[in-house]
């Protein structure tokens, strides 16, 4: 090489196969969905029967809840536990597992509160708007809740 040519940096090249089996990729699938990050949010608090949490999120389908939770089980985050006693119930919870990444949840939900402006483009941009269910922040809020700032583990801001 002469001493007039410039090194530059090889780029990356991530593989199918890469991406694939990237352990990132493989949780963002699992929880990156629109409902798992609010039924971890709800299990964060404590154990929730199926039609407490049914109640308690405005929008979802039975069908979705079920499959959702059904699939946040088989990945171990959330326990199922049936209760004998009339009348029936099953109590939904989060595990250990669970609990770690409600934290990294957390850390995420400050950083969003924290880069949203920067997220949500100029004003009169369409994807500036504030979307429905959701504070002037861009947070959700779940239907009965005040402002759901305890994702980001802040508290609200006085205007």
């Amino acid at each position: 090489m002469s001493t007039n040519e410039i090194e530059t940096p090889r780029s990356t090249i991530v593989t199918l196969e890469a991406h694939a089996t990237c352990p990132v990729t493989h949780v963002l699938r699992r929880i990156g969905d629109k409902w798992s990050p609010v039924i971890i949010r709800l299990l964060s608090e404590r154990g929730y029967g199926f039609n407490e949490l049914d109640r308690s999120i405005e929008g979802i389908s039975r069908r979705m809840l079920t499959r959702t939770l059904r699939m946040l089980e088989e990945e171990g985050f959330v326990s199922r536990t049936p209760h004998t006693q009339a009348p029936a119930r099953v109590e939904y919870a989060l595990t250990e597992l669970g609990h770690s990444l409600r934290e990294q949840l957390f850390a995420f939900g400050r950083w969003a509160v924290t880069h949203n402006a920067d997220l949500r483009g100029r004003p009169g941009d369409p994807a500036s708007r504030t979307p429905p269910g959701c504070d002037p922040a861009g947070t959700p809020q779940p239907p009965g809740k005040a402002h759901l700032r305890e994702w980001s583990g802040t508290e609200a801001r006085q205007s």
